[in-house]
Order: C-alpha cells, then structure tokens, then sequence
C-alpha cells in the first residue's frame, strides 16, 4: 500500500494504480498460487479499508448491538477475509482495462472528515463509474463505502446479513458463522 496520504485523491489514486501494475505483473500468479496473488492484493487493499466501521453497518444497528464484543471482533475478521477473496478472484480476471480518478482541487477544503471520490473504470468496451465513500482518520483516510456502476457495495452486503439473520432467526452466531460475502460482479459486465 502507498504510505499515508494528506489529500483523500491522491491516495486513491496512487494505491488504485499500484494495484493495477500488481495485476498486470501478476496474472498468471492467480493460476500458479492463488494465495499468493490473493496476499499481494490483500497487501493493497487491507490497509485501505475502515474494516470495523463497514462491518458494523452491515451487520445493521439491531444485531450489532445485539452481538457481543468478540461476536463484533468475529464479524470483522470473516467479512475482511471474504471480502478481501471474493475481490482478489474478481481482480484476477483483469485484463487491459485502466482506472481513471477524477480529481478536484482538494487544497480549499483540508478540514474535511468525509468525501466522495470517483473513478472510472474502462474495460475498453465500457465505462464504469466507481464511486468510494472516504472518512479521515487521525491522518489518513479509510474507505467506508464503495458503489460500482450504481451497486451501493455496503448496501447490499447489509440486506444479505439481514436476509441470513432472517434465515437464522435473528441468531447472531449462526449468522456470523454462515457469512460469505457475495458482491456478485458488482454491476459490471463480463
């Protein structure tokens, strides 16, 4: 990951294109060992997520303080790593396609504690807006949310835990112990 940065397009920007030379140098390495490429994406992506924030909002206001501090500190743990897999698989279909952040002059306005930053992913045949929620912590800032192509990511992870939660009959533990998360292709098409 690219150290921490002051200004929130930067950071994105520089940690988006270091994973895209990570995928380029690395494709035939997901078929070779999966869990290496999967570390080397883990080793991009991790650190720039707010993992204990998004948890909390996908587990929803009614189990998240329903579950205990070790049931929070599970949930957090399971949700990173299927995230983190299911993204890691995603990427390695990349391709020739570019990321493209569209910066706007961040100078007037350091103060900020939230902020919305948007890429566009282009596959060659299509462009795909990319839009990620940022929340500044300390001195850095951390993802809190990502929309692909109009699929609000955090939404729909929290409408599967309700649904398994609803299957489970609100038990917090077989809800945890049964999460896979599940992005599907996240409104892009193959």
């Amino acid at each position: 990951m690219v150290p921490a940065e002051e200004n929130p397009y930067v950071f994105i920007d520089d940690n988006a294109q270091l994973m895209v030379e990570t995928l380029k140098n690395n494709k035939q390495l997901f078929s070779d060992d999966r869990d290496l490429f999967e570390d080397k994406i883990k080793e991009i992506f991790e650190p720039m997520i707010d993992f204990r924030r998004i948890s909390a909002s996908v587990m929803g206001k009614k189990y998240y303080t329903q579950a205990s501090k070790a049931q929070r500190v599970e949930f957090v743990n399971i949700f990173k790593d299927s995230l983190l897999d299911t993204y890691a698989e995603t990427l390695a279909q990349w391709d020739n396609q570019t990321i493209n952040t569209i910066f706007l002059d961040y100078s007037d306005s350091p103060e900020l504690k939230k902020i919305e930053i948007r890429q566009e992913l282009n596959t060659g045949d299509s462009i795909y807006p990319i839009i990620y929620k940022l929340r500044k912590t300390n001195e850095s800032w951390a993802i809190t949310n990502i929309i692909i192509n109009g699929v609000n990511l955090g939404l729909t992870f929290r409408n599967q835990f309700r649904a398994l939660a609803d299957e489970h009959k609100g038990d917090v533990t077989l809800t945890i112990d049964n999460w896979v998360s599940d992005a599907g292709n996240a409104g892009i098409d193959e």
